[in-house]
């Protein structure tokens, strides 16, 4: 059985609590929506295209969660909290003692493909794919789904340089 996953990146979210807080690496991530952000999902919860999905998963970041809920309360569909669809990881071994942007500039720079001569410790783009994939396979039961998640996560089921607006969409059959 085929099953069309609708892919939708979170709404524009502000981090200036969380930076005035100091918090750097995974405390980041409690970045929330700003306003527009939220009327973004809010509006993409009325999309006609969202009808006669089952379920929706989502991101565990404050971002993707947030949008995801909106998207739950409008159309009543039902949400699931997938920790696998997490953003894209600057630092795999979670230090965070170097700048993320010039881990995002090392990994854009070399199409996601590691090798031994890169200074910063990020997640390459084939284990990015490959743990999204295993956590779609476990949606294959559904006939559609909803998943909220990170644009650099859904470009994972695109291409590498998929460019991905706030409340995006992007849709993908396995």
């Amino acid at each position: 059985m085929t099953t069309h996953f609708i892919l939708i990146r979170h709404g524009e979210p502000r981090y200036d609590e969380v930076t005035d807080k100091g918090y750097v690496g995974m405390g980041y991530e409690f970045g929330k929506l700003t306003e527009n952000g939220i009327a973004q999902a809010e509006s993409r919860a009325k999309d006609p295209l969202l009808q006669d999905s089952e379920i929706i998963i989502s991101s565990p970041y404050t971002r993707a969660l947030q949008t995801a809920a909106i998207i739950s309360r409008q159309t009543g569909i039902k949400l699931v909290v997938e920790h696998d669809l997490h953003e894209w990881m600057p630092d795999t071994k979670f230090i965070y003692d170097y700048e993320v942007s010039g881990a995002f500039q090392e990994y854009f720079e070399a199409e996601g493909k590691r090798n031994v001569g890169h200074k910063f410790r990020w997640e390459a783009y084939d284990d990015l794919k490959k743990r999204v994939h295993l956590t779609l396979l476990k949606y294959k039961n559904y006939k559609r789904v909803i998943v909220v998640c990170h644009g650099i996560v859904m470009s994972s089921l695109t291409r590498f340089d998929d460019i991905i607006e706030h409340c995006g969409v992007r849709e993908v059959d396995l």
